[in-house]
């Protein structure tokens, strides 16, 4: 299960909820707020989830009424692995936007976080038959461990989990052909720094073919395999915990605190 983030609020969680819960809401109502500092959030669609600690089967996920910058750790709602509500409350939630979430947490025990967002450069990405080009180093970190799923259709369809578990097999992101991209940890940190690194692969590729795919250097024999070698998810991992995500907690904090309320 989800260990409890070292960088969690030093104030008490609320009474009846688990230290290990409050923290991976801390950071849960952080990716989102950081989610729509960078641009990358749909209105009130798409969702980051991730599991609470604990024996149960329970996740957190967005009140489906808020904008992600209005997204707080107390007003995630947990829900089970159906995408119902836990507990009673307030907010509504969309049952049908857990579909894909839920396929990756229960097929991936290592699937603690999920993110899955549908920006306009990861969307055209997305809809190019060559999918991601390696020609810049980030594209090369993302790429390494990067995955593809056919669209289908609006998530709906219960039948799909297995197939989005089968085409992640042991990777970490994906691009979901026609639609978007999503990506797994096992932390919220994790997660979110291989959003970012695959974000801004994608916008970084849009933005070179305009130059035309016959205009681009592409990189020399070997190197990606080099630089898959150089990222590889644990160690992607441990900077993301150690140093990324303190870094952008410290930047929340200056700019939009009200994630930990």
């Amino acid at each position: 299960m989800a260990a409890p983030s070292p960088h969690a609020p030093a104030a008490s969680p609320p009474d009846g909820m688990s230290a290990g819960e409050w923290a991976v809401r801390v950071d849960l109502a952080a990716a989102y707020r950081l989610v729509a500092h960078y641009g990358w959030d749909d209105l009130i669609f798409t969702h980051l989830s991730v599991r609470v600690p604990g024996p149960d089967h329970h996740f957190l996920i967005n009140p489906y009424d808020r904008m992600f910058e209005e997204i707080t750790a107390s007003s995630l709602v947990k829900i089970d692995v159906d995408g119902h509500p836990v507990d009673a409350g307030t907010h509504p939630v969309n049952p049908a936007g857990f579909t894909i979430h839920s396929a990756i947490h229960m097929g991936r025990e290592d699937a603690q976080a999920v993110m899955h967002v549908h920006t306009p450069y990861g969307q055209a990405v997305s809809a190019m038959a060559f999918g991601l080009l390696p020609h810049t180093q980030t594209a090369m970190i993302a790429g390494a461990d990067v995955a593809y799923h056919d669209y289908e259709g609006i998530a709906t369809d219960l039948d799909e989990r297995e197939r989005l578990v089968a085409d992640l097999g042991t990777r970490h992101a994906m691009i979901l052909r026609n639609h978007g991209t999503l990506t797994i940890g096992d932390s919220v940190a994790a997660c979110f720094l291989r959003l970012y690194f695959l974000e801004r692969a994608c916008e970084a590729q849009v933005h070179m073919l305009a130059a035309g795919r016959d205009n681009l250097n592409p990189p020399p024999d070997g190197v990606e395999d080099k630089v898959a070698r150089q990222s590889a998810p644990a160690g992607m991992g441990l900077l993301a915990q150690r140093l990324a995500w303190p870094a952008l907690l410290r930047k929340l904090d200056r700019i939009d605190p009200g994630f930990r309320a």
